[in-house]
């Protein structure tokens, strides 16, 4: 028998019920189609994710109502996330950057509402004469207050999806089918008329998670970089759970004894 004084003992904390998912998800209720690059779609991610439906929570609520008497609904799903094992929270809608900093609050661990939260990082990218352009699901309800709560510009340029065939409605009404042909040219519209209205927009960031789809054709139809809550989240992840390299002698997947 081995000598068992030259064991290495490595030891593992617990204290949640889930390990290894440290985004969790607080979702809109819905039951319109997420397809692959939605964030309600769990094959979008690289990494595993938890999610949480935010009963009430409907996409008229939040986008033309101000998400009004949700905050509390919305903390205590943060909590129950935060309990079971999430490292991190994010929201399935850009408008909720108006629960930033109340959200962040109550759960003690990182929050990123919104897409938004993007808009001053990318500023600081591009040259001088250069600004960053919103595109949103509803110009009209994308209020600077919004803006204002993800650090972004209250002047920052605004295109939105409510004149289009098909995005905002399978959207706003919550609707069982979706025609995705007709998503993209919506969001290729808009984002040509905010480089149209705007020709000093220099990226573009994708208020809407259920943009994430349509964000390469975006850059590839703009030919600027175009940011959205895909991007957002992937370097939120990054952070709650780095990566491990070859060569490391701990594992920070695990938590440490």
């Amino acid at each position: 028998m081995g000598d068992s004084t030259n064991i290495q003992h490595q030891f593992a904390q617990g204290g949640k019920t889930v390990y290894g998912a440290s985004v969790g998800i607080l979702m809109l209720d819905t039951v319109f189609p997420r397809i692959p690059g939605d964030f309600g779609n769990a094959a979008t991610w690289p990494f595993p994710v938890m999610y949480r439906v935010v009963r009430g929570a409907s996409p008229h609520r939040v986008v033309r109502e101000r998400a009004d008497g949700l905050l509390n609904a919305f903390i205590e799903s943060g909590k129950q996330l935060v309990a079971d094992g999430a490292d991190g929270l994010t929201t399935t809608c850009g408008f909720l950057s108006l629960f930033q900093a109340e959200l962040a609050q109550a759960v003690d661990v990182p929050v990123a509402t919104s897409s938004l939260m993007q808009v001053p990082m990318v500023q600081k990218l591009l040259p001088s004469g250069k600004r960053v352009g919103v595109l949103t699901v509803s110009r009209e309800n994308l209020t600077p207050d919004h803006l204002s709560a993800a650090g972004a510009p209250p002047d920052t340029p605004i295109a939105g999806t409510e004149t289009g065939r098909e995005f905002f409605q399978f959207i706003m009404e919550n609707r069982l089918n979706m025609n995705a042909a007709a998503c993209r040219l919506d969001l290729l519209d808009a984002g040509r008329q905010l480089v149209d209205d705007h020709p000093d927009v220099g990226a573009v960031v994708l208020e809407c998670t259920n943009m994430g789809p349509y964000a390469s054709e975006l850059r590839r139809e703009l030919g600027i970089p175009v940011f959205s809550g895909i991007s957002f989240i992937n370097w939120f992840q990054s952070g709650l759970l780095p990566p491990l390299y070859s060569g490391t002698t701990t594992d920070p997947r695990e938590p440490a004894g």
